[in-house]
């Protein structure tokens, strides 16, 4: 899309690192919906289904537009030979083609992942092994899946065969629909819908202020009831009673003054089960909060790679090497670490270590990834400053500079993310109630997308102040005249400050704690 939006929509460097940027948030965004879709009223297996179909619609029109509208003159879209100026008419049926695309890739997405997880029983020993693993197997099929697009697809585009590169990935998208269905009869289904969770989360909190003149005591045991006219746990893991936001424990007490039309009105009175539920999206709020920086930050970087890779030479043995193509550095590093940290990595430290190493949790292996992130990022920043001292002649862009110097920041970037994205998949998972896993997952990717709009208006206000007074900024048109290695010493600046703050909200993180019973068990208090 980069490339894309510089060479057929004529945009500048900075301009299409925001359009890339705002679209990939937007995807991640849409999880955060689908994933409410799924948790309240379609289902897992329904949400996936009705927005692929949504996913197919959107490359098809995109294919459509690019082949009779945008890729004019015939041939255009290459370094060598811009696209005309498009009107506005033009622009709008792009723009609805890509974000119908980021709805039907992102809204699925966290159903996807719990869906594919509610396949292995935990009941079987065999099978809860392999539950384990199943997130870390998710990522690197999506890794490997994308693939393919960042080599062979990158390259058909590269060299200006635009229409012929959408056409693969709308054929790809319909063989995937199929795939999807072929399982249709062999999939375990399980009932997820417990109406709307944003109503559920407004009921805890208007009861517990309905109640505020209560005063609670030290021993609250006793004093709860689970009062659902239907069982709530359904076989799935209860959550312990905990005492974080004690004051909202008042939702769920009985008093003497409440009539029985009170009693059945949860806007008056509230499950252990439902104000649970409340406490445990309360308590990954400040997590979720670290996290949407560095999230932002991973997908302006790729952006911004491959714009600098775009002003370095790109020749490898008389081969033109897209610039795009590039990320499958960070791809093949993220998924290779993945699958060799414990078939390899691990069993090599307990050999020349003799002992077991200690479990780290998915917080200690976050804040690692993030480490790893600042390294990229400075080793990114010295890069640029080699290129630019390889830099052609003023107005030309490209620089003497191999593109290969890049591979260190992409391997870098992927073994972060190897850390980052499947801890934070896993600690938002097993940190949220059944009923809302899908909705942990999407507020995890949810912080992709917040993340991505800060970091764009991040990257619009250090673009706007270092232009003043007649400079061309730090991401100019001709990165040659500017300087990108600034921003990404103040990227990895950010990051460290992120740092701080996500390692003091680890620390006062405590884990929550469930049980796992069947539908007749009480509600454990402590």
């Amino acid at each position: 899309m980069v490339l894309f939006s510089k060479l057929v929509l004529r945009q500048t460097n900075a301009e299409a690192a925001s359009t890339f940027g705002a679209w990939m948030g937007t995807v991640y965004l849409f999880s955060l919906g689908g994933a409410f879709l799924s948790d309240s009223y379609l289902g897992r297996y329904l949400t996936c289904v009705i927005f692929q179909v949504v996913y197919i619609i959107g490359l098809v029109t995109l294919s459509f537009s690019t082949q009779f509208l945008l890729i004019k003159p015939h041939g255009c879209g290459i370094t060598e030979k811009l696209c005309d100026h498009r009107g506005q008419s033009e622009f709008a049926i792009f723009y609805v083609s890509v974000y119908l695309i980021a709805l039907g890739n992102g809204a699925p997405e966290p159903a996807l992942a719990t869906f594919g997880a509610d396949q292995f029983d935990e009941e079987d020993a065999k099978e809860k092994q392999s539950k384990s693993s199943f997130y870390s197997y998710f990522y690197v099929a999506l890794n490997l899946g994308s693939l393919v697009s960042e080599t062979v697809v990158v390259y058909i585009n590269h060299v200006g065969n635009w229409v012929l590169g959408f056409w693969l990935c709308a054929g790809s998208a319909v063989v995937a629909f199929v795939l999807l269905l072929c399982g249709t009869l062999r999939y375990r289904h399980f009932k997820t819908s417990s109406g709307n969770p944003f109503s559920r989360f407004c009921q805890v909190i208007v009861a517990s202020f309905r109640k505020m003149h209560l005063e609670l005591p030290s021993n609250t045991e006793g004093l709860y009831e689970d009062h659902e006219i239907e069982d709530e746990n359904c076989g799935m893991r209860k959550i312990v009673h905990t005492n974080d936001f004690k004051f909202l424990d008042r939702a769920a007490i009985i008093t003497f003054a409440e009539n029985s039309e009170e009693i059945k009105d949860r806007w008056w009175l509230c499950s252990i089960t439902q104000v649970e539920e409340v406490k445990c999206i309360l308590r990954l709020l400040p997590i979720w909060m670290c996290t949407l920086l560095t999230s932002g930050i991973f997908i302006q970087m790729l952006s911004l790679f491959v714009e600098q890779g775009a002003a370095m030479d790109t020749t490898v043995s008389s081969f033109q090497v897209p610039p795009a193509s590039l990320t499958a550095f960070d791809i093949v590093s993220t998924s290779a670490f993945i699958l060799l940290y414990d078939k390899l990595i691990l069993p090599l430290y307990v050999k020349v270590m003799k002992r077991e190493p200690r479990t780290q949790s998915e917080l200690e292996r976050i804040g690692i990834g993030l480490i790893i992130a600042i390294l990229a990022m400075i080793c990114a920043g010295f890069v640029e400053q080699y290129r630019l001292k390889h830099a052609g002649i003023k107005g030309e862009e490209a620089s003497s500079l191999n593109i290969l110097w890049q591979i260190p920041q992409y391997i870098l970037l992927g073994v972060s993310e190897a850390f980052v994205y499947v801890a934070q998949m896993e600690f938002f998972a097993s940190q949220s109630p059944d009923r809302l896993k899908s909705l942990g997952i999407g507020l995890s990717m949810s912080s992709f997308a917040i993340g991505t709009y800060l970091c764009s208006l991040i990257l619009t206000i250090v673009t706007a102040v270092t232009s003043r007074e007649g400079k061309l900024g730090w991401v100019p048109p001709n990165l040659n005249e500017g300087h990108l290695d600034r921003f990404f010493f103040l990227s990895a600046a950010l990051t460290m400050f992120d740092l701080g703050l996500f390692i003091v909200c680890a620390k006062r993180y405590k884990s929550i704690s469930f049980d796992n019973g069947n539908k007749n068990d009480e509600v454990e208090l402590s």
